[in-house]
């Protein structure tokens, strides 16, 4: 998967930038969830949090074998024994989990890719209906410390119409404000997908 002006900063920096807690709490990611799986691993900043709070596996995913060497190591340090992480390409790989089998998805700053909507759609396949793929992206009104140029940065609506262009995500609720960077966005896997002479489907708020 080709992702856009991606390069990471020093970890310790990188850590700054989120306040994990509250991130991980106003998405609603909590024991409610059992297996997870995680597109885009880097030092593992979500990948550990998260492995404490669900009941099942978390899976993470990463084009970069460094990153993903990095999380490994924090989840074996922690502890944790239900973390898997994967050096993969989603596009001509997969997830690596079957069909209908994940409680949740994590795309976190990374729908600023080329993609967005085949990203979501294969996120949308691995989850079960009533599932949920979590989203977080950098703000485009304030200026931020990181985050890819304006000019490829996504709003929050630009990502709810091309999870409607899937066919098999559904938003309520909007934008959740994610201080001090970000906003967040939960999609909802529904039972099945839409027909695809309903698509596209216009941008929210269009007649």
């Amino acid at each position: 998967m080709k992702l856009r002006e991606s390069g990471m900063p020093d970890e310790a920096y990188w850590e700054t930038l989120f306040d994990v807690d509250l991130i991980l709490a106003r998405l609603g990611i909590d024991d409610a969830l059992r297996d997870v799986v995680e597109l885009g691993c880097g030092y593992g900043t979500f990948t550990i949090p998260v492995a404490r709070r669900i009941r099942g596996v978390m899976r993470t995913v990463d084009i970069d074998s460094v990153m993903v060497a990095r999380t490994a190591r924090r989840a074996e340090d922690a502890g944790l024994t239900n973390v898997v992480c994967n050096v993969a390409d989603v596009f001509s790989d997969g997830f690596g989990v079957e069909p209908r089998s994940q409680d949740g998805c994590l795309l976190f700053n990374i729908l600023h890719c080329e993609e967005p909507v085949r990203l979501l759609s294969e996120a949308a396949r691995v989850v079960r209906p009533g599932g949920s793929i979590f989203v977080i992206h950098w703000r485009t009104d304030i200026p931020t410390p990181r985050g890819p140029s304006t000019d490829i940065r996504p709003k929050p609506e630009s990502i709810i119409h091309w999870a409607e262009q899937t066919g098999m995500l559904a938003n309520s609720g909007g934008a959740l404000d994610l201080p001090p960077w970000h906003y967040g966005l939960r999609f909802s896997r529904v039972s099945s997908p839409a027909p695809r002479n309903h698509w596209p489907i216009p941008p929210s708020g269009a007649e």
